[in-house]
């Protein structure tokens, strides 16, 4: 049985520096910070959320900047998403190259794949970031520091999982979520789910090397599906129970409810509510300004900014 994703939700790495990740989500990608908050699972680290005008879920971009608290690099590889990859006009990779190069950052061409051209830069935290050319995105870009509305990425394009057995992930995503195979090519399987297109697919990638993933800084943490409603998370929860998945219980983000569990493959799998979104706690046109804190945290205010990087944007 198969339950009701609607597709991606957001991909959560572990990064470096604070400020070079605010300055290369907001001023090289062009993205909107939606929401400076903390890690609720380490309330030293900052959570940075990037995205679309009001945080759309299959827009975000978040990222934990673990700087001088001692988290090693990690180590990419299989059980891991190793590429996260956003959706930009066709035919604006050329300023993209320009702009990226201009941040200071080496870019290369991608081989074309599933009849889209791509190209990939490596963040200041070594993250594997595509910007995918594509002619079905549709939706509405944030736009500022100079990107106009023809070239301003659109939100998450897919994620590539690297998988030493890619069958078995994907014969789970399909039992469990309904994703179904979209195309094919050179060891690599796209998979969709609710439709197909920007937002909604993964490509799984046969490992070449055999070598295992481990999280650290400049991986990818973990990918976040979305689904509609808190009674949906349950049934799904109850369900991976029921057969045996090992899963957390759901727990309040504040701007959506999660559970997390792996898949065979081991790539940590979270399934985020929609609502109830970023607006729970400040305005539209205030989003990313001030330092958000979960409810219960707000006793601990002081002391939590006392130990946080100072940062500007």
């Amino acid at each position: 049985m198969s339950f009701p994703i609607l597709g991606l939700h957001h991909v959560t790495a572990t990064a470096n520096d604070a400020q070079a990740d605010l300055d290369f989500g907001m001023k090289a990608l062009g993205l909107r910070l939606v929401k400076k908050t903390v890690n609720f699972d380490n309330r030293g680290v900052y959570h940075f959320y990037y995205g679309d005008e009001h945080g759309t879920p299959g827009t975000l971009w978040t990222t934990f900047p673990y700087k001088l608290l001692n988290v090693p690099p990690g180590v990419k590889g299989a059980g891991q998403v190793t590429t996260t990859s956003f959706s930009v006009p066709a035919g604006s990779l050329d300023i993209w190259k320009k702009r990226l190069r201009d941040h200071g950052f080496t870019v290369t061409d991608a081989p074309p794949r599933f009849g889209e051209e791509s190209i990939v830069v490596a963040d200041p935290s070594g993250l594997v970031i595509e910007l995918v050319a594509t002619k079905s995105d549709s939706r509405a870009p944030w736009t500022s520091g100079g990107i106009d509305v023809a070239s301003a990425v659109r939100g998450i394009h897919s994620v590539t999982l690297t998988e030493a057995n890619p069958d078995v992930t994907f014969a789970f995503m399909q039992e469990w979520f309904g994703f179904g195979v979209a195309d094919e090519m050179d060891g690599r399987t796209r998979v969709s789910v609710n439709g197909s297109g920007p937002g909604k697919s993964v490509d799984i990638l046969k490992s070449t090397d055999g070598r295992r993933a481990h999280n650290g800084v400049g991986t990818v943490h973990h990918v976040a599906m979305a689904i509609a409603t808190d009674e949906q998370q349950l049934e799904l929860r109850a369900a991976l129970l029921k057969s045996g998945i090992s899963v957390t219980p759901v727990i309040d983000r504040s701007y959506f409810h999660s559970i997390y569990f792996r898949e065979p493959g081991g790539v940590l799998f979270e399934v985020a509510t929609v609502e109830p979104g970023f607006m729970v706690d400040e305005p539209l046109n205030e989003l990313g300004k001030g330092l958000k804190l979960p409810p219960w945290e707000e006793v601990n205010r002081a002391d939590i900014e006392s130990h946080l990087p100072p940062v500007k944007y």
